[in-house]
């Protein structure tokens, strides 16, 4: 099965607000300004089988969405990351930040190339995203930096 990767456009909002909310994730943030922010990933019938998406801050990125439905290969899951990384640079940023609170998935980020971070280590801005302040109320939340 041949799976596509893409940008996000208006016309995927909805479908991409109720893949996200039956993942338990929330859609804060996800309109019309910043769904170009997201990846998509569909079968070769359009169906929506994964997704990642980033807030955009000046020069660094915080990831959030990653969502893949059962059955995806990883290297789909790797392509999505590669994309966005793509993605990235192609607006002009110089890193890129993830928050996690699964210490299973931690060899799989740092396979990835990103590296644990200190909660005092991340940029300033973020602490305005909801995001980061819901994730800094959790206890066992871990940080981790891609740098471009």
């Amino acid at each position: 099965m041949q799976a596509l990767i893409r940008k996000a456009n208006k016309q995927d909002l909805a479908g991409l607000r109720e893949f996200l909310s039956r993942a338990n994730l929330g859609t804060d943030g996800l309109n019309d300004e910043t769904v170009d922010y997201f990846l998509v990933l569909e079968n070769e019938d359009g169906a929506l089988r994964g997704s990642l998406g980033m807030e955009a801050f000046a020069e660094n990125g915080l990831l959030r969405s990653l969502v893949v439905s059962p059955g995806q290969a990883d290297k789909e899951i790797f392509l999505l990351f590669d994309q966005m990384v793509q993605l990235a640079k192609d607006r002009g940023m110089k890193s890129l930040f993830l928050a996690t609170n699964k210490n299973a998935a931690m060899p799989f980020f740092e396979l990835m190339g990103f590296q644990r971070i200190g909660r005092g280590e991340l940029p300033v801005e973020f602490y305005g995203s909801e995001h980061i302040r819901h994730v800094l109320n959790v206890d066992n939340s871990l940080f981790l930096k891609f740098s471009l």
